[in-house]
């Protein structure tokens, strides 16, 4: 292919990375596209095609644990999981200094993570998953998601400095070997050249098997895509169960992450905008108190009634009615955010609707679900860790989860 190296040896440190690749020289041109299907269409996609297709398929994967249980005489009668959305890993300091601290956290046997960058100039150039894995003496694997164009949205545009590898993505991190490492590749919701931060790729949910001493179990880190539709929520769902359906051997199932069950239609800021105005008809502490916290009791229905259907549990997996992201009119970096897709003319309308709950409300996003799995009676509760934040602000825009389980032989 012109103008491109296959090669997969990163200069910078001369180690072998299935993830390196020769692509920031055409980001400028590819941005310029103002869809995806002018993109396709184009030269300039059909000679890089190959190159972009490779590296978004590719997992990296590496082994920092020495396979031995956290404590070196026993094993915990229960496995420790904890999903986290952490932001695209831009506090990772504080991150990893919570995950190695914190008197819940750092139990944590698996982590299914989802948002993290790897040479993103929002989080300062990082390899995230690797770091983390690497200071907490874990397995990882990592799959890119996009291929970013650009720097980001709202105040990520005007970072200081360069993407070097441009990369975000999703990851799993174990302290027990992991096996069969690979991705899902799920369709966008939107098209993801439109508007002001440019991808290319879509969302990818990682698997892998984890072979801990109280049972192998397959486990998924899923991020489901928030500009989308419930409908189109619920067909990456399928996917992702349809996929795990057709592996062997047939093993117990975790999958936990941020599944975006924010109860809207988002694919479009218009259809947001009139489902805001339906919540607001609907009386607004009614939806507060009971369909944010709860999406599987009418929003997001179907998407939680095919989990049932296929034989999951999710009831039992989540502290029920414990959301996981929490808006506050008065917070000036989401409001950023939200102003490159929803018109200034809304954030008024928001700030009166939310009046009586005091300008706040909160969301459940994050979620486990299982098969083969179950919660022994000895466990801790499944449990949201709130308020996890220090002097600079909240270490991510979500609050992880927590649940301890045992795979059924």
């Amino acid at each position: 292919m012109s103008g491109l190296s296959h090669a997969i040896s990163d200069p910078a440190t001369g180690s072998r990375n299935i993830l390196y690749h020769e692509l920031n020289p055409f980001f400028e041109q590819l941005a310029r596209f103002p869809s995806s299907r002018a993109l396709r269409a184009s030269t300039l996609y059909a000679r890089l095609r190959s190159e972009i297709e490779r590296v978004l398929a590719s997992v990296a994967q590496e082994d920092f644990a020495a396979g031995l249980p956290r404590h070196a005489n026993e094993v915990s009668p229960a496995i420790r999981a904890t999903a986290w959305n952490i932001e695209r890993g831009i506090r990772l300091r504080a991150i990893i200094r919570t995950l190695q601290k914190h008197p819940v956290l750092h139990e944590s046997d698996i982590l299914l993570l989802t948002e993290l960058d790897y040479g993103m100039a929002r989080s300062a150039n990082r390899f995230v998953a690797r770091e983390i894995a690497e200071a907490l003496k874990m397995n990882y694997v990592f799959a890119p998601c996009y291929i970013a164009l650009n720097k980001g949205n709202g105040k990520e545009a005007a970072v200081p400095g360069d993407n070097v590898e441009s990369l975000h993505g999703n990851a799993l991190l174990s302290r027990y070997p992991l096996r069969r490492a690979h991705s899902i590749a799920l369709p966008n919701g939107k098209d993801k050249m439109r508007g002001v931060e440019k991808r290319l790729g879509c969302q990818r949910a990682v698997v892998a098997d984890v072979e801990h001493p109280l049972g192998t179990f397959r486990a998924v880190s899923l991020h489901l895509d928030a500009h989308s539709t419930q409908r189109h929520r619920h067909r990456q769902l399928k996917i992702v169960l349809d996929h795990l359906e057709g592996l062997r051997p047939t093993l117990p199932v975790l999958i936990g992450g941020d599944w975006n069950t924010s109860t809207y239609n988002s694919k479009r800021a218009a259809y947001s905008i009139a489902g805001y105005c339906r919540r607001v008809l609907m009386g607004v502490r009614r939806v507060v108190e009971n369909h944010y916290p709860h999406p599987d009791r009418w929003f997001e229905r179907h998407l939680f009634g095919e989990l049932e259907k296929r034989g999951f549990i999710y009831r039992e997996l989540n502290e029920r009615g414990a959301c996981t992201l929490h808006y506050n009119v008065k917070d000036r970096a989401v409001n950023v955010h939200l102003a490159d897709w929803i018109p200034g003319w809304c954030f008024p309308f928001i700030n009166w609707a939310l009046k009586r709950e005091e300008g706040r409300c909160s969301l459940k996003l994050d979620w486990f679900a299982g098969k083969g799995i179950s919660v022994p009676e000895a466990a801790h509760p499944p449990k949201v860790i709130s308020d996890l934040n220090d002097s600079d602000g909240l270490l991510s825009d979500h609050d992880p989860i927590v649940l301890d389980f045992v795979p059924q032989r």
